[in-house]
């Protein structure tokens, strides 16, 4: 701003008044501050421009790059909170980059709000966070969420997927049906929970059969060749994310099984990938839209109200059924 008022022969104030668009210069000096400002690359500091305002609107978002899904989720966060007004600003967490590092990452950037997708966290370290700023958790259940603390949620209904699947596994005449689980990671104990659920409302319960894995693709390989070192195969298997399934469908192939004719594959988050035409894989639809839009109008009600909100938005769960299931054989 020094250097366009410079050029101008003008005081930075009144450069600052016509980038902010306010009256005070006569349209020729408006005019020749512009096209300086444009000449010279200018680009306004929108961060030491709301702080001088007492506010940020900027929300901090924590992505696993790693998750097909959250990455999804990120390319409609952006719009969402442009449309209100707001900045967004990342932080990765890695395996040798904790949550908690994250956070505080973001909180020293002076972000208004967090946006956590898929947060492994402790629930109390949670509420802890969330005393520190408003924090939204996407795509994690948190029950018991106290009514004081600036703590929200957004996810799918992740027992109706399970169970969509399973009746649909089901309805295609499969009763040897395993679940590779998520392990440790979001959502996993609750998928895990429906699946065992909706096969003994089937009155599979002795078919039940639930192997470890995670929301990737080397523990979905695993499993797969877990399976293959059995006597026999199950007729069809659902996986707890893509990325899971995706790590079956390349050793059950690179082994000569064939998908679907010998084993169907379910999925589960409808990521990009999963509809490419050399997967085509029949998958549980999340709504990452609708996601990443309700994650960020709770984030900027929170920060804009100053008050708690204890809310928890469910959204609905599709199946898609693609080219990877397929009645089982007789």
């Amino acid at each position: 701003m020094a250097d366009v008022a410079e050029r101008a022969g003008v005081s930075r104030t009144l450069v600052s008044f016509i980038l902010d668009g306010k009256p005070g210069a006569s349209e020729e000096t408006r005019q020749r501050v512009l096209a300086i400002a444009g000449e010279i690359g200018y680009q306004p500091d929108s961060a030491a421009r709301l702080l001088a305002q007492g506010r940020s609107r900027t929300l901090g978002v924590m992505i696993d790059v790693r998750q097909l899904f959250q990455a999804e989720l990120v390319t409609h966060i952006y719009p969402a909170a442009e449309h209100l007004g707001y900045d967004v600003l990342l932080s990765a967490n890695l395996p040798d980059r904790t949550e908690e590092t994250v956070a505080d990452s973001l909180i020293s950037h002076r972000c208004g709000a967090l946006v956590l997708l898929g947060p492994r966290a402790e629930q109390d370290s949670l509420r802890k966070l969330a005393e520190r700023v408003p924090v939204v958790v996407a795509g994690r259940r948190l029950p018991g969420l106290s009514a004081d603390t600036p703590l929200a949620t957004v996810r799918t209904n992740d027992a109706k997927g399970m169970r969509q699947a399973v009746d649909y596994l089901v309805g295609l005449g499969h009763r040897r049906i395993h679940h590779v689980d998520g392990g440790t990671d979001p959502g996993s104990a609750d998928r895990s929970r429906a699946y065992r659920s909706a096969m003994r409302a089937h009155g599979l319960a002795d078919e039940i059969a639930v192997i470890p894995g995670a929301h990737n693709e080397e523990a979905g390989a695993a499993a797969a060749r877990m399976m293959l070192a059995e006597p026999s195969l199950p007729t069809a298997v659902l996986a707890g994310n893509d990325r899971c399934a995706l790590g079956i469908l390349d050793v059950f192939t690179r082994a000569g099984v064939a998908v679907p004719e010998q084993v169907s594959l379910v999925g589960y988050d409808d990521s990009r990938l999963s509809e490419n035409p050399r997967i085509d894989l029949t998958t549980i639809h999340q709504d990452a839209p609708g996601i990443a839009r309700h994650a960020v109008e709770l984030a900027v009600q929170m920060l804009v109200d100053d008050t708690p909100s204890t809310t928890d938005i469910v959204l609905e769960p599709t199946l898609v059924v693609r080219g990877t299931t397929a009645p089982p054989r007789d």
